[in-house]
């Protein structure tokens, strides 16, 4: 068994000794220089050769039988084992012939086929109107960490899987909240805890629409939850939208729909409220196709000069709406928490499609939250948030008007964490080159463009939009931000 000392370069010592007779065999075994079925030699043998302990040899052997290069019994000397080891290298990965297509699910092929646009630079602007993002220094983290900590000392009996529903404290919690805030009467057991308002629409498409099915979609809307139903194989019915949101005159009716997607309480991204004759209306269209309606209401704390409008499941009779609520213009959306508040009919189907998908949501962070509500923080923290935004939304109008050309337009003032800026000097071709443009200054702005149905941006011609969020910038990030921008739409106006 000289040929053990081939290649090593040295004599292997104490330290390190196992992996470096465990590469050499490896490889030999690769190589061919030790052929399946030979014999190799004894622990005993091997270990008194390279000067090392039996016991690092014998772990070695153990390692390559568990792993199939040898074959060993008890009395019997150890074998190479059948030719299923050879050609795996020893220190190198094994090389990979490139491959074709993957093969894939129609579903997957949808998925692949969508393009979605990617998250924002990584590397953020210096004054960036992104909406969406919320200001961490407005995260109460004090009274997080303080209900963390009690949440985490809190002994459990023993640690598994918790109901797929959520946590019955937070369910319980958001029951009353929910009644509070939003006008909504439930049962804790409608309410399913969920991986943000993301997932929770990612159950809807995929538990009420079928390939070749059709789906009711504002447009211009949001476009990753019309990637979850395109993704379904169902196809787009976009409705227009107005300044008092979705057009209920324009609804569908010779088409049957299984679905409508709407964000009644601040049309996103134009921010009109559907009054209650729409909202009405929406209800009657569902009721005559047998239709659900999927209501997001992903900012609906935010209102400004009035109360927060009740959501359209408050009204709703016939159990059709599924609301969709979320934590993460609240507190943040790197939480990663939401829920909905489900039409009796659909609890079981949805609990166990949660199940089936991931569980259920993590445990501390439902626990950290229930605290918080039950405790008045959390209405508190919305209250506070709500005049911070409201300063933040006056000093941007004040900025625009102040800064930009006088015939600019601004749409969704009246509630949410974002504004519409129309620029009528501009066209929509032109965004792009716009975002650009600021973002070499500094400032981080987003087209409305991408959130308009393909079909629908031909059929007539319509202005540059820039959708500007406030919510994570200061009052003097906020006044610098639209100076700086004014002056790069003044450069864009006169090419």
């Amino acid at each position: 068994m000289g040929q053990f000392h081939k290649g090593s370069g040295h004599h292997p010592g104490a330290t390190g000794s196992g992996r470096r007779i465990y590469d050499l065999l490896r490889g030999q075994i690769a190589d061919g220089t030790l052929l399946p079925g030979v014999r190799v030699m004894s622990t005993r043998e091997l270990a008194a050769e390279l000067g090392v302990s039996r016991t690092t040899v014998t772990a070695v052997y153990e390692q390559l039988a568990a792993e199939g290069f040898l074959v060993t019994s008890i009395g019997r000397t150890a074998r190479v084992a059948s030719p299923l080891a050879a050609g795996v290298s020893s220190g190198e990965a094994p090389r990979r012939q490139a491959q074709a297509a993957p093969s894939l699910s129609g579903f997957g092929r949808r998925v692949a086929d969508i393009g979605a646009p990617a998250l924002p630079h990584a590397e953020r602007a210096r004054f960036d109107f992104l909406y969406g993002a919320v200001a961490s220094r407005d995260f109460p983290s004090l009274a997080w960490r303080r209900a963390y900590q009690a949440a985490l000392l809190h002994q459990q009996h023993s640690l598994y899987y918790m109901q797929s529903e959520g946590d019955p404290a937070l369910r319980r919690a958001l029951q009353g909240y929910l009644r509070r805030a939003r006008g909504i009467a439930c049962d804790t057991e409608q309410i399913l805890v969920v991986h943000g308002s993301q997932q929770a629409i990612d159950l809807c498409a995929r538990l009420l629409l079928d390939a070749g099915d059709a789906f009711v979609f504002e447009n211009p809307g949001y476009v990753m939850a019309r990637y979850c139903f395109e993704a379904t194989g169902a196809y787009l019915l976009a409705t227009p939208v107005d300044g008092h949101g979705l057009d209920t005159d324009r609804l569908p009716e010779a088409e049957r729909a299984r679905l409508a997607y709407v964000t009644p309480s601040h049309q996103f991204p134009l921010g009109g409220v559907l009054p209650i004759g729409r909202r009405q209306a929406l209800l009657q269209w569902a009721a005559r196709h047998d239709a659900w309606i999927i209501e997001d209401d992903y900012d609906g704390e935010f209102r400004y000069g009035q109360r927060p409008i009740d959501a359209l499941q408050s009204i709703d009779t016939e159990g059709r709406v599924i609301y969709v609520g979320t934590f993460s213009k609240v507190l943040s959306p790197q939480l990663r928490l939401g829920y909905m508040v489900l039409p009796q009919a659909l609890v079981p189907v949805f609990r166990q499609a949660k199940r089936l998908a991931d569980r259920h949501a993590p445990l501390l962070e439902q626990q950290v939250l229930a605290s918080l509500i039950e405790s008045g923080t959390y209405e508190r923290h919305v209250r506070r948030m709500r005049r911070e935004n409201e300063r933040r939304r006056a000093a941007l109008l004040q900025a625009i008007a102040q800064h930009l050309p006088k015939d600019v337009r601004i749409d969704g003032t009246a509630a949410g964490l974002h504004v519409v800026l129309w620029l009528p000097f501009l066209n929509i071709q032109q965004e792009p080159a716009l975002v650009a443009a600021a973002r070499r200054e500094g400032v981080g702005v987003y087209p409305v463009g991408p959130l308009f149905a393909p079909s629908a941006l031909d059929e007539q011609p319509r202005s540059a939009g820039l959708i500007l969020g406030y919510a994570s910038l200061t009052i003097e990030q906020i006044q610098q931000g639209i100076l700086i921008l004014a002056a790069v739409i003044a450069g864009m106006s006169i090419r």
